[in-house]
């Protein structure tokens, strides 16, 4: 119960759009890390409580972890990413990574260091600056889990 009542408490707080909500557009070119390009972004840019909107984009590399694994998964080969999601912050991110192979099956995970793109990643992040996001723990789990605080 404790669980439903975070999430659905907290979505309205990511779903609004209020006249404060800023967009940033931004490519990735071939040979970046997307997970070490994407928290230097929201470091340079002093992101507090962003979120990724969308992306398209190609691995040569992927390394995930896939639910409830210690490790991550790693592999090599032409991949499309079909979706990017998760938070954005200079305190600390939480995103996941879901590609295709070029038979279309399907892969995806918490997204890791060492996804390396391909042609490129477009990427469009927004935030809210009257919001900070930070990752605590909270006694609900054992992890450091998404806080939000108006500021």
């Amino acid at each position: 119960m404790v669980k439903r009542y975070l999430l659905i408490g907290l979505l309205p707080l990511l779903s609004c759009h209020s006249k404060m909500t800023k967009t940033h557009a931004l490519r990735l070119r071939p040979g970046a890390d997307l997970r070490t390009e994407l928290q230097a972004f929201a470091n340079k840019e002093g992101i507090e409580a962003g979120w990724i909107a969308t992306c398209a984009g190609s691995l040569t590399h992927y390394n995930i972890r896939f639910a409830n694994q210690q490790q991550g998964s790693s592999g090599s080969g032409h991949f499309e990413i079909v979706s990017l999601t998760g938070t954005l912050s200079k305190n600390g991110s939480h995103i996941h990574l879901s590609i295709a192979d070029s038979t279309g099956r399907c892969i995806g995970g918490h997204l890791l260091e060492g996804n390396r793109i391909y042609t490129t990643a477009e990427i469009v992040i927004q935030e809210d600056p009257s919001l900070v996001f930070t990752r605590e723990k909270d006694g609900t789990t054992p992890w450091e889990e998404l806080q939000v605080k108006k500021k």
